[in-house]
């Protein structure tokens, strides 16, 4: 579902004389339907650069990233956005929504630019909600008013609303509670079951362990000293 090859990035210091740094070469992974892949290596060592490239927001400089039969490395912005809305989702660690939106409808969004009727969609972010305990009486209310770990809740319960066939998970159960965190990762498992093939970093090992199958260490794409 996922398939990544050959895969390189430098960044351009513009402020900086124009210095090109390098930081990712010839990366290769794959992940397959139902299979959970975790990111590991040292802070800086590419992990959230390389999510960022299959998500489409940073250019690769050669190779390629199929996710279906997408190749997102040279996808044209419209079929990045149709990709997004169907096949591809993601939970960052921050939540980024249009100000005075209720939480529930919040949630519900993915489902609506599918084309689910509203009353289906609501209910299906209720039920998220429920499962990740965020009070009915904040439904209403813009999340963004909300605490850290509460906007981390609504923006899991938002990732997980549609089925996608490919997910990825930029540290899901930072910062949660127990409790919480124990509902993140059933709902990983779920997806898991459901044929979902899923990307993320995970520092908590305990999680990691839990739901990944295997780990890939992106310190094996740092681009060789001269």
């Amino acid at each position: 579902m996922i398939a990544i090859e050959n895969l390189s990035k430098s960044f351009t210091l513009h402020n900086q004389g124009a210095a090109v740094i390098p930081v990712m070469s010839g990366a290769a992974l794959t992940v397959a339907p139902g299979e959970c892949v975790g990111l590991i290596g040292a802070s800086g060592a590419g992990k959230s650069t390389l999510m960022r490239m299959v998500w489409g927001n940073y250019l690769a400089a050669s190779g390629s990233i199929r996710v279906g039969t997408l190749d997102v490395a040279t996808a044209a912005p419209r079929q990045i956005i149709r990709l997004r809305r169907e096949t591809l989702g993601y939970v960052s660690q921050f939540l980024r929504v249009v100000p005075r939106v209720p939480t529930l409808d919040v949630v519900a969004e993915p489902l609506l630019t599918l084309g689910v009727t509203k009353d289906a969609a609501r209910a299906r972010a209720a039920s998220l909600l429920t499962r990740l305990n965020i009070p009915e009486r904040l439904w209403p209310l813009s999340p963004t008013t909300f605490s850290g770990g509460e906007q981390q809740r609504v923006n899991i319960a938002r990732g997980f609303a549609h089925s996608y066939p490919a997910l990825l998970l930029d540290e899901p159960t930072a910062s949660l509670d127990a409790t919480n965190r124990e509902v993140v990762l059933t709902l990983i498992e779920e997806a898991k079951a459901k044929g979902a093939a899923i990307l993320g970093i995970f520092h908590d090992e305990a999680a990691r362990d839990r739901v990944c199958d295997r780990v890939v260490d992106v310190r094996a794409f740092t681009p060789k000293a001269a």
